[in-house]
């Protein structure tokens, strides 16, 4: 039987035994150096095995012993060739992902909800996006995903381009049909790259959507840390091996990623690869069954929507969507009360919802305590709220987001934007996903939406006039 194990974390363990003096880095030097403060937050242990570069504790960027098999065991769980492990976060697995597959002036469609750090990949590979359509709920006031009729769509309008990133699941736990797209565009010569940041646990259980991998994805990028076990800023990037040069995948992460990665954060990694082999269905499907207890609760509340279907696409239940409109309430207003009032933390609030995440760390007494808070949320009088409007185009930037990156720009006021191209990113966070990206041509829609969003309570990210008064376009 073969045996189970986390190879990083046992070659740590090795070093941290031999009790070795040390005269190289980190300077805490087993954390004898190290502040009160700094030692409160780590075990002894954890400080001793918090070093790098040894040469048994292997390198990142060129894995040859613990960290390459700590890898394989991870590419053979998740069902891909190969596997690269990410410090620097599931926003340099994005970047490196199309970084490593795509070259200057390629086309590459991307959906509307694309998180901000594709913009970055785009203007390292200098890459030209092709912006697709996402479905809209007006009901819910939510965005759902990219359907299978836009993929032909756009591929009929530019069948040159090279490759199709999809965010699935998003962060409403909303899915495109891979499967599907994935048949399409792998028959017009066409690479398939997800954003699965919100979608590592899909593995684990024939109740959730089916995974990247599994659906025929060329290259998926897992954020471990947002739904698994991992610590935060650790991240998986899976790659196929039959349409993707994996060697310049490979460099395209190394490039992007620290040179002094931080062990701990890799052995995270690594052990909960091992929690996922050891117990990963019956850990997923706790999850599942927990969402099915909430969704059942929220459905009895008043003035509180939620759903567990979504027509054309397929929904990952752990993502608990609650809609408080029929409260009176804004998401945020709701987010504030939660919080300070309650003390329950969502992950994020928009205009209309909350968003719980439901994962194996919680049980009967955490879902209780939510319902529990969402009882107490106060009824206000009720409020209209109007749901952006949406494009149907399927349109490409004007310049990419590489050349606008090193054009000359000039800030105009909002309402002079119409018709410019966009020389900085606008995005509103909580979600993270940008509305304007660097290259795209400012529509009547797109200033529209800004002037709703001002004074929606989301922090603005990327904009140089945080009051969004003024915006940078290409002089």
């Amino acid at each position: 039987m073969e045996k189970i194990f986390a190879p990083i974390v046992e070659a740590m363990k090795k070093y941290s035994a031999d009790a070795v003096t040390p005269f190289h880095t980190p300077g805490h030097k087993h954390g004898r150096g190290a502040h009160e403060l700094l030692r409160e937050l780590l075990t002894t242990e954890g400080f001793r095995q918090e070093v790098s570069l040894m040469d048994e504790l292997d390198d990142l960027h060129a894995p040859h012993a613990c960290i390459r098999d700590a890898q394989k065991l991870a590419a053979k769980l998740w069902n891909a060739d190969e596997c690269i492990f990410m410090v620097n976060g599931t926003t340099s697995a994005v970047q490196a992902m199309i970084f490593g597959t795509l070259k200057p002036n390629d086309l590459v469609m991307i959906p509307r909800n694309a998180h901000r750090s594709v913009i970055a990949g785009l203007i390292l590979s200098g890459a030209i996006p092709i912006f697709l359509p996402v479905e809209f709920d007006n009901t819910l006031n939510l965005p759902l995903n990219v359907t299978v009729e836009t993929v032909e769509r756009a591929i009929k309008k530019f069948p040159s381009a090279k490759a199709l990133l999809l965010v699935s699941p998003n962060y409403y736990g909303i899915a495109a049909d891979i499967e599907k797209i994935s048949r399409i565009v792998h028959s017009a010569n066409i690479l398939l790259l997800i954003d699965e940041a919100h979608g590592p646990h899909l593995q684990f259980s024939d109740e959730l959507p089916i995974s990247a991998m599994n659906s025929g994805a060329d290259v998926a990028a897992q954020s471990t840390h947002k739904i698994l076990g991992s610590l935060t800023q650790s991240s998986m990037l899976m790659l196929k091996k039959n349409s993707v040069d994996i060697e310049r995948v490979k460099r395209a992460a190394s490039f992007l990623q620290t040179t002094s990665p931080n062990q701990l954060l890799l052995a995270s990694l690594d052990i909960a690869r091992l929690q996922m082999e050891l117990h990963g269905t019956e850990l997923i499907q706790s999850a599942v069954n927990l969402s099915k207890n909430l969704r059942a609760s929220i459905k009895n509340l008043r003035g509180l929507q939620t759903f567990d279907f979504v027509e054309n696409f397929s929904l990952d239940t752990t993502k608990v969507t609650v809609n408080v409109n029929g409260l009176g309430l804004t998401g945020h207003e709701a987010e504030k009360i939660l919080r300070n009032e309650l003390r329950i933390q969502c992950e994020l609030s928009d205009m209309s919802n909350l968003l719980f995440l439901i994962t194996f760390a919680d049980d009967a007494g955490t879902i209780a305590a939510l319902v529990d808070a969402l009882k107490n949320l106060p009824h206000r009088s009720p409020k209209k709220f109007l749901s952006p409007p949406m494009s149907h185009e399927i349109i490409p930037a004007t310049l990419s987001p590489r050349e606008t990156f090193y054009s000359s720009v000039e800030s105009v006021d909002l309402n002079s934007a119409i018709g410019r191209i966009c020389a900085e990113e606008i995005t509103f966070y909580p979600p993270g996903i940008p509305l304007l990206i660097p290259g795209e041509k400012i529509s009547a829609e797109s200033v529209e939406i800004i002037r709703r969003q001002k004074f929606s309570g989301n922090h603005v990210v990327g904009a140089s006039d945080l009051t969004l008064s003024t915006i940078k376009v290409t002089a």
